[in-house]
């Protein structure tokens, strides 16, 4: 499955790079129509996480992801033989939909298939797509010197074969059964709570909650910090693109040995407090980067990216193993599904939140580190209870749950 990473984000990493060009120049689209096929797409993918988590724990999982990787390789076919309007519209929100679940699936098949490794893996599988991500964007720039409209169609092809192939490889993995919950962990719903599903377990649905606000960490690099550089800092604007570069090569460094300080259910929620301290010095940082000085606001804005960084990479390593601890064994494709409305969530309303705090000036980046930072230690309280399982009742809990259904 990592190599699915790979060529997937690869993949993506073309299109990222070019999208609103292609739509532009290809389709001669205005900007108010660019950005209503985006906003469609984060819209459409709400729905495709709890979806695609539903069919995976009624199907097998592999056939279920591949697809949807197929459904976004439809979706390429369908961009490059139509600038209809209406058409792009419909497309853009099956794309946006495949995107999501595909997402949440992947990160369903590595909590089966690696078990108590599961943050390990997912840390290794998000190296891997970040190093896809990186090789596609530089492919896309270099094809982009060329300056034809050809080339856009050539680079979104590439998007669409890639999808082709990481489906031809899913299909070739190990098919991963639903694991029933371990003793080791202690971690997971009550047995009074598993019938329920996700959508009427309130402990769950509060978590999610807040997973949508420390989830926005993503609109930062984005939108926010691009932004703020430029409008209210004295950086040189040349900054902008070092400091995603840094973000991207801190990640490819350090997201696998980070990983290994949240190996566990209780190890994951302790760094809740850590993160909470990043999140808080990061909207420090950006405040104070509006101050007169290229060189100060240079320093600061370097901080603040470090810091937002940092709390990308942790808030990741939690986000895998509580998502999956607070879900029953049974129904872990419902759950997760569940969880991955935070992400979908936050990419459509992160960019107004971030803007938002931009238009605030420094005391809308002082609050906005607040918030998140706040919101860490709600969780912290709001899981506490739902992980406290004694040991004999996780072990009766283990000995009476439902068998996984095979595959």
């Amino acid at each position: 499955m990592l190599g699915v990473a790979l060529v997937d984000r690869v993949g993506s990493g073309l299109w990222a790079a070019t999208s609103v060009l292609y739509f532009t120049y290809v389709c001669h689209l205005g900007v108010a129509e660019v950005g209503t096929l985006v906003a469609t797409a984060g819209i459409a993918g709400i729905a495709g996480a709890p979806i695609g988590g539903r069919l995976a724990d009624r199907l097998p999982l592999t056939r279920v992801l591949a697809a949807f990787q197929l459904l976004r390789a439809a979706t390429v076919v369908g961009l490059l033989v139509t600038s209809d309007y209406a058409a792009l519209l419909l497309i853009s929100a099956a794309g946006g939909f495949g995107d999501r679940a595909t997402s949440v699936l992947t990160k369903l098949y590595g909590a089966r298939i690696a078990g108590p490794e599961r943050v390990r893996y997912q840390a290794v599988n998000r190296t891997v797509a970040n190093v896809g991500w990186a090789v596609g964007g530089l492919g896309a720039a270099a094809a982009l010197g060329i300056g034809t409209t050809s080339v856009y169609r050539y680079l979104l092809a590439g998007d669409g074969l890639s999808f082709v192939a990481a489906a031809l490889i899913t299909l070739r993995c190990a098919e991963a059964s639903a694991p029933a919950r371990t003793v080791a962990t202690g971690a997971g719903p009550a047995p009074a709570e598993m019938p329920a599903g996700p959508w009427r377990d309130r402990t769950y649905l509060a978590y999610v909650v807040t997973e949508c606000v420390l989830f926005f960490d993503d609109a930062v690099f984005r939108v926010g910090l691009p932004l703020w550089a430029v409008r209210a800092t004295d950086a040189p604007h040349g900054l902008v693109p070092l400091l995603l570069v840094l973000n991207s090569v801190l990640v490819v460094a350090l997201q696998v040995p980070l990983a290994r300080f949240g190996a566990t259910t209780a190890q994951a929620r302790a760094l809740l407090v850590p993160l909470c301290i990043a999140f808080a010095a990061a909207g420090i940082a950006m405040a104070a980067s509006a101050a007169h000085g290229a060189a100060f606001a240079a320093v600061f804005l370097t901080v603040a990216a470090i810091g937002f960084t940092l709390a990308e990479m942790l808030h990741a390593t939690v986000s895998w193993e509580l998502s999956v601890a607070l879900a029953p064994g049974t129904a872990q494709g419902a759950y997760l599904g569940v969880h991955g409305l935070a992400q979908a969530t936050q990419r459509a309303a992160g960019p107004i939140v971030v803007t938002a705090a931009i238009a605030a000036g420094p005391v809308g980046w002082a609050a906005f580190g607040t918030v998140i930072a706040a919101t860490c230690l709600v969780q912290h309280r709001l899981v506490r209870d739902r992980l406290g399982c004694p040991p004999a009742v996780a072990a009766t809990e283990s000995a009476t749950a439902a068998p996984a259904p095979s595959r």
